[in-house]
């Protein structure tokens, strides 16, 4: 079996920086476990799955896997996603309906995409649990109900300066651990760990920023804001509040394009 394969940068305007991302349309599922095989083999963060959807809610149906298990949401590999079909297609809007995250939408946007996700509240809440295990005490703890945890540092320098236990990290669950900080170049910089989902550190991260963006938003007093991820290979986002929708831009850059043979 021949399947379509991208391998997409997206939050990148050049190859080797922002969040690698696999995209693989296909005619029909294939099952839970060939799914979770072929994102272990493609080793990304993210390995993005859709099918054209026949329910006509969306455009398509679209799921998400690590090389350890199926998450409940993921921008960036959705961004990719829009940039594979809409790339390859034509239009300026495409939407994806979701098992767990409801429907999400893709456009076209100057020269790079906007990407809607659902706003992720936060509150005030204490884990001195994984504090511990950060390396260094952040100024405030804000949770949600769905294992996102925001970590509010003073400056970018402590964020960067992190080096956290990830296998003690890991044994907390699949939480993101969101460390952020006003930024020095841009309003906003962070950094976002998840290795109890099987990514130690993210290099970019859509779903984090659906919580920061409304998080930041009230911070700063405003609906707009620039961030960036201060991971290895870095990238930037362009971060909107619109009611229960954060709108996250930025470009996406395809690496490399060809097929992923099954055997068997």
């Amino acid at each position: 079996m021949k399947l379509p394969y991208w391998h997409v940068d997206a939050f990148a305007d050049r190859p080797f920086r922002g969040n690698q991302a696999a995209v693989m349309p296909l005619d029909a599922w294939l099952p839970d476990e060939t799914l979770l095989a072929i994102a272990e083999e493609n080793k990304f963060a993210e390995t993005a799955f859709v099918v054209r959807d026949e329910s006509g809610a969306s455009d398509w149906e679209l799921r998400w896997f690590t090389p350890a298990m199926e998450i409940r949401l993921c921008g960036h590999a959705t961004l990719a996603s829009g940039h594979v079909l809409l790339g390859r297609d034509g239009g300026d809007r495409v939407t994806f309906r979701t098992r767990r995250a409801g429907n999400l939408e893709v456009k076209r946007h100057g020269s790079g995409y906007e990407l809607a996700l659902p706003a992720i509240a936060t509150q005030p809440g204490a884990w001195p649990e994984a504090v511990a295990l950060l390396g260094a005490q952040p100024q405030e703890v804000w949770r949600s109900s769905d294992r996102y945890g925001i970590y509010l540092f003073a400056s970018e320098a402590e964020v960067r300066a992190l080096s956290p236990d990830l296998r003690g990290l890991g044994a907390l669950g699949d939480d993101q651990f969101i460390c952020t900080a006003p930024g020095e170049h841009f309003d906003v910089v962070s950094r976002v760990f998840v290795p109890g989902g099987g990514v130690d550190e993210d290099s970019v991260t859509g779903s984090a920023h659906a919580a920061l963006t409304p998080f930041w938003s009230a911070r700063l007093g405003r609906d707009n804001f620039t961030a960036h991820q201060a991971s290895a290979r870095g990238g930037d986002l362009v971060c909107r509040l619109d009611g229960d929708r954060a709108w996250l831009g930025g470009p996406c850059v395809t690496v490399v394009e060809g097929s992923f043979y099954l055997a068997g």
